[in-house]
């Protein structure tokens, strides 16, 4: 149901209080946004939020962003109460990272969008999942997975490169081709434009 104008308005004051990255009358846009596209999800949700659908829809429409699976995990990401659907709240904070975040923030929210089994790592085989639809596959390419095991391999050793990171093989003392929070995190203060190496998650400056 349509909620009152002084329960928008006590909303409103709530997200603006608790917001970090956006000011009165930008949390009242986004408020109103956020009616609008419940208006075309799914009634199952009651009013309560929108769907995946609508979400993926809006993200490309408005940033651009077109990899399905990426879509996939930035939804899982805003949806923090794993309900299936996006609360007001959750659009407005996960909006705030995705479009005013700090680094930090952000190299969370990327390493959670590649950390496809949440187990605090990002495998050579979630690293191969995110970067295997980058590629354009020419029809003659006999071993296409091959160019896809090729950038990975190319990623390690970017990140391993890069003053102050520890090379990746003296991190990964078991060899279990896994790439922990602290490793990524050290590579990406070092050199920014590692933040997205598996693959673009976050809207581009425009």
């Amino acid at each position: 149901a349509a909620m009152s104008r002084k329960g928008v308005k006590l909303l409103v004051d709530s997200l603006t209080r608790s917001s970090k990255h956006f000011n009165k009358s930008e949390v009242e846009c986004l408020v109103n946004l956020f009616d609008t596209l419940v208006a075309r999800a799914s009634s199952h949700f009651a009013g309560a939020g929108f769907d995946r659908t609508v979400f993926r829809d809006t993200l490309h429409s408005a940033f651009g962003m077109t990899d399905d699976g990426v879509l996939d995990r930035v939804f899982s990401t805003f949806d923090k109460g794993n309900r299936g659907c996006i609360t007001v709240v959750e659009w407005v904070e996960g909006l705030g990272v995705l479009l005013r975040g700090t680094l930090e923030e952000k190299m969370k929210y990327c390493f959670a969008i590649y950390d496809l089994n949440g187990d605090g790592y990002i495998s050579k085989e979630e690293m191969f999942q995110m970067l295997k639809n980058s590629l354009l596959i020419q029809p003659a390419d006999e071993e296409p997975d091959e160019g896809v095991k090729d950038l990975v391999e190319i990623a390690l050793k970017k990140m391993a490169s890069t003053y102050l990171f520890v090379p990746f093989l003296l991190q990964d003392h078991d060899h279990d081709g896994k790439l922990s929070f602290t490793d990524f995190e050290k590579a990406v203060r070092e050199e920014k434009l590692l933040l997205e190496a598996f693959g673009p998650c976050l809207p581009d400056i425009k």
